[in-house]
């Protein structure tokens, strides 16, 4: 059961991601809103989407909202192009992976230069 869920996260991330690119023209979400994750619900009845994009606090909540008004579109190209007999429900969450690695490696750059004197 776990391969299956992967294979459809893996699924999943791929088509909302075209979507997001070629066919969702919501000015809120920008031009590069990334999907970096899909977990879905064992019984396939959800799917936390993770996405990131570069930008102030503002344009974050902005991109969320565009996602949530986008959700029901989404969904059903996810029914047309995926052979799924359950289509989960999206829910959009942000990921903070990128800006935490930037952070951390803004502080070995710190410790770094510490250490060597300069």
């Amino acid at each position: 059961m776990a391969h299956r869920i992967e294979r459809v996260n893996h699924l999943i991330r791929q088509e909302v991601s075209q979507l997001l690119q070629r066919q969702v023209k919501d000015p809120r979400l920008g031009s590069f809103v990334t999907v970096t994750e899909v977990a879905t619900s064992p019984d396939l009845k959800y799917a936390r989407v993770y996405v990131s994009r570069i930008g102030s606090g503002d344009e974050k909540q902005e991109t969320l909202d565009g996602l949530a008004a986008a959700a029901g579109f989404l969904r059903n190209e996810l029914a047309r192009r995926l052979e799924l007999r359950r289509i989960p429900e999206l829910r959009f969450q942000w990921d903070n992976s990128i800006e935490r690695g930037a952070r951390l490696l803004d502080l070995i750059d710190e410790v770094s230069q510490d250490s060597t004197g300069h």
